[in-house]
């Protein structure tokens, strides 16, 4: 195979540089696509990423306008770092709707539905009914604001930053700390937020029945409890959607430039 390649160089000097530099950029989207919303969903098929990956590494390669590579720096510690820069971008992007399934777990917990976990195919792991039914909200949200178009900004930056020939990652570029404390301090205040309503009214329940259970001790408030409070957490919910909504959009839109 490289004799074939070595062969293919010499009879198209330009193949050489273009097939080198196609396959670092692949890499790059590859790990981008591992880790960045929308794109990590195990929903969409591992064959469609690859052709999209394939697809938009035709479209930015001649952009990058990338020159000869460089003598002696092995391929794959290019391939391997050009692969953990997407994953950093794709990964700080997810902190993003990380934010809102804290909300939805919060909200399940609340109204007693932890017990009614189903199988997430993108984290491969347990998750609450409402966690994620908020968090397909929030990726609805996300793409309708334009968030596609935000990760496509953050990745081609990132060339900027980070040539795909370059051997040391600067991460105090790549990495914006005051941008990832943020995000990651507001998950806990975001998923607040979005669940506040839920926690409040069931939060009420819980008095009034703590009342009726001292002034009516014959009544099981344990069992009525499990009746009430995902009936009312329902109704809660189906009450503050639209205002859910411009919270979601509200937070998303103050970290649009993700990177």
């Amino acid at each position: 195979m490289d004799q074939l390649i070595s062969q293919m160089a010499l009879l198209f000097p330009e193949f050489d540089k273009w097939f080198s530099a196609g396959f670092i950029v692949f890499a790059r989207l590859l790990g981008f696509v591992r880790f960045a919303p929308i794109f990590n969903r195990k929903e969409i098929a591992g064959l469609v990423k690859l052709a999209f990956v394939f697809l938009l590494t035709i479209m930015l390669t001649p952009i990058l306008k990338p020159g000869v590579p460089p003598a002696g720096i092995s391929p794959l510690l290019l391939i391997l770092l050009n692969f953990a820069v997407g994953a950093i971008i794709g990964y700080i992007a997810q902190l993003l709707i990380l934010a809102v399934e804290a909300g939805g777990d919060m909200i399940n917990t609340q109204m007693g539905l932890s017990s009614a976990m189903v199988m997430d195919p993108t984290t491969n792991s347990q998750t609450s009914i409402l966690s994620r039914v908020i968090t397909l909200l929030g990726i609805l949200i996300f793409i309708e604001l334009g968030g596609f178009y935000w990760l496509l900004n953050a990745l081609i930056r990132s060339f900027e930053i980070f040539p795909i020939y370059a051997v040391t990652i600067p991460l105090e570029k790549i990495i914006n700390m005051d941008y990832l404390i943020t995000t990651t301090s507001n998950v806990l205040y975001v998923g607040l937020q979005i669940a506040s309503p839920v926690l409040l009214a069931t939060l009420g329940q819980d008095i009034i029945l703590g009342v009726i259970s001292k002034t009516a001790p014959q009544v099981n408030v344990f069992q009525l409890s499990f009746l009430f409070k995902p009936v009312f957490g329902a109704a809660i919910m189906i009450w503050i959607l639209p205002m859910l909504i411009g919270v979601i959009s509200d937070f998303f839109l103050s970290f649009s430039k993700i990177y």
